[in-house]
């Protein structure tokens, strides 16, 4: 299994060329981008060309992904394969309102323009797509949408909504095509990085989840992630010496 590293984690580093190589020195095979990067996608090749890494998906913002025309040209540039939209447009919808169904159907429009060019196209979720809305969960009226959109399951956010990733899993675990592989730190611990953990130090069975993503998705992408660390290359390191450790 190849891993690879969500550059928002490293967001605050000084130099993208200097943490792309201390990540393939780690062991990183990959890299999943984020929309801030791509103002120059010839740089980006470049920088991701000298350390040997690759950058198959990618995260862009829902305003950025309005202009589908120009996203696919840096999608075929940059070599992405697959963009997953992170979050909803606006802090209505992580408050408890937005319509969630709008969203999905331009979600649809947009899956099915990255279909037509040979990408992939998914979403990204947090805790807020959880809460029922007319009897039905938003990741659901979001997937409900289109068989096109795909999911990259944040899977502590799943957890802190409350809910069972297995389960979700076993029932939409042929929609899921990317995993974000995050920790979550035990109660009253990592205030300063907002509760987070690296990867194998925090409360979740990653061996076991790691297992059960394997056994029912159909995720190809496994991607540290970690929304806060104090020490972005602390992070990377104990995260790929915890998956290692697993057999992963």
């Amino acid at each position: 299994m190849e891993f690879s590293y969500q550059l928002y984690s490293a967001r605050n580093e000084a130099s993208l060329d200097d943490t792309l190589k201390t990540l393939k020195s780690l062991g990183y095979s990959q890299v999943e981008g984020w929309g801030g990067q791509f103002g120059d996608p010839a740089a980006l090749v470049q920088s991701l060309k000298n350390a040997g890494l690759t950058m198959p998906t990618a995260h862009m913002g829902y305003s950025q992904l309005e202009d589908t025309d120009a996203v696919l040209k840096i999608v075929d540039a940059v070599g992405i394969q697959t963009v997953y939209c992170p979050a909803p447009p606006s802090e209505e919808f992580r408050n408890g309102g937005g319509d969630w169904q709008d969203f999905a159907e331009g979600l649809a429009r947009m899956a099915a323009a990255f279909k037509a060019a040979g990408k992939g196209f998914g979403y990204h979720n947090h805790h807020w797509e959880f809460g029922k809305v007319n009897g039905k969960t938003p990741i659901e009226i979001i997937l409900d949408a289109s068989p096109d959109l795909q999911w990259e399951m944040d899977l502590a956010w799943v957890v802190k909504a409350n809910e069972d990733p297995v389960a979700w899993m076993d029932r939409l675990g042929s929609r899921i095509t990317a995993i974000h592989v995050k920790d979550i730190a035990p109660a009253g611990e990592a205030l300063d990085e907002d509760g987070w953990a690296d990867v194998g130090q925090g409360t979740l069975d990653w061996k076991k989840l790691l297992a059960d993503a394997k056994a029912k998705t159909r995720a190809t992408y496994f991607v540290a992630e970690h929304d806060k660390p104090s020490d972005a290359i602390r992070f990377a390191r104990r995260s790929m010496d915890a998956l290692k450790g697993y057999g992963a």
